[in-house]
């Protein structure tokens, strides 16, 4: 199958790309290379994905042709590109025009392709809102800009499907973890400060926070297992993450243990619309996709520690 991976050089977009290569696929990767955080990491990534014969195209989804650069013979999208996060850096303007914008745009130009089988669009639990533990059929309430704009991507995708224009299905990922973490994530961040023996800034109650820390390539397997499922999914919402829960204060414990030293804390206020629990249900993944993460959180901090030290040391 020919392949397009959106968000190429991203976390977990670079994960899939490299996945999906591997299962003998024709991969294509496209990234704007935002300068959201620094280039070095995404030029990591492409680095890595070069090396997997994986041919990235630096271009921004808010330009409306894409059809101009991107190939007609494709059968698969995977859209992990968006605006992420909860930032005070980021304006609404930023979140708009990454996540309802771009999307508007690739879905033109999926329109367009004679063979495309599906397109995946990649959610996020922030989508629920404050708490995130509930079936794919509980009403949302997302409580960020974030949240918010990344709803309506995914309901401009899933819109398609309802019009039978084209196969699509959103997968709301759940706290994902491990290496290639963007740097401000909590466990890059944590394992750089803790290294560098710098206070980890922690926002106030944030400690007693509950989270689905799902390892990478345990939601990499459940994204790449819609491929020829394409009449199972589509249409559908689909949560991706692990059941077992723990405290941003476990996930703290977790780095001093692998590091062997404790990490100094900077209290700072509340931070607005973060969200307070996740607990993915994927009672649906596991009937649709025999899906079963299985990576423990220790596991997961020590190959993201063992990545860090080898690219940043």
């Amino acid at each position: 199958m020919k392949i397009l991976v959106t968000g190429a050089v991203g976390f977990i977009g670079s994960h899939t790309a490299e996945r999906l290569q591997h299962l003998g696929h024709e991969v294509i990767g496209i990234d704007n290379f935002s300068p959201y955080y620094s280039k070095e990491l995404k030029n990591l990534n492409k680095k890595a994905l070069s090396s997997a014969g994986i041919q990235v195209l630096d271009y921004d989804l808010r330009e409306s042709n894409l059809e101009t650069v991107l190939p007609k013979d494709i059968n698969y999208i995977f859209h992990f590109a968006a605006q992420p996060g909860i930032s005070s850096t980021s304006s609404f303007e930023d979140y708009f025009s990454n996540n309802i914008i771009a999307t508007k745009n690739l879905i033109d130009y999926a329109l367009q392709l004679p063979d495309l089988k599906l397109f995946v669009n990649i959610g996020t639990s922030s989508i629920y809102g404050l708490e995130a533990t509930f079936p794919e059929d509980k009403a949302p309430k997302p409580a960020s800009h974030y949240g918010v704009t990344k709803l309506a991507a995914e309901q401009l995708v899933l819109q398609k499907s309802r019009e039978k224009q084209m196969a699509s299905c959103s997968l709301r990922l759940y706290s994902v973890i491990g290496p290639r973490e963007r740097p401000e994530k909590m466990y890059t961040k944590l394992i750089a400060l803790g290294l560098k023996d710098e206070a980890f800034p922690l926002f106030e109650g944030s400690d007693k926070h509950l989270r689905s820390f799902t390892y990478v390539g345990d939601i990499v397997d459940g994204v790449v297992s819609v491929i020829e499922k394409e009449d199972l999914v589509n249409g559908e919402i689909i949560n991706l993450g692990t059941e077992v829960e723990h405290t941003t204060q476990e996930g703290i414990e977790a780095v001093e243990k692998v590091l062997g030293k404790q990490i100094k804390i900077d209290v700072k206020p509340k931070r607005p619309g973060d969200q307070w629990r996740t607990k993915a249900n994927i009672d649906k993944a596991r009937e649709l996709l025999q899906y079963n993460p299985q990576t423990t959180l220790l596991e997961a901090v020590e190959k993201q520690v063992a990545w860090y030290k080898e690219n940043f040391l």
